[in-house]
């Protein structure tokens, strides 16, 4: 149960994060759906590779 909120803490943290980055430069316009699900993408995957790390980092690295 401690991961499922550390996964998704995690995930929010790198959507907060990822939100500081102005991806308008690297998209094409009038692509709002793919944007956005870029964004998405990228945040879980963020917050997994960041959460998988404090979860090694606790368990092993102690």
């Amino acid at each position: 149960m401690l991961k499922i909120y550390l996964y998704t803490i995690c995930t929010m943290a790198s959507a907060f994060a990822l939100s500081s980055i102005n991806f308008e430069k690297f998209l094409k316009k009038n692509k709002v759906f793919e944007a956005r699900l870029l964004y998405f993408i990228l945040s879980f995957i963020c917050g997994y590779l960041l959460a998988d790390f404090l979860l090694i980092f606790v368990t092993e690295g102690l």
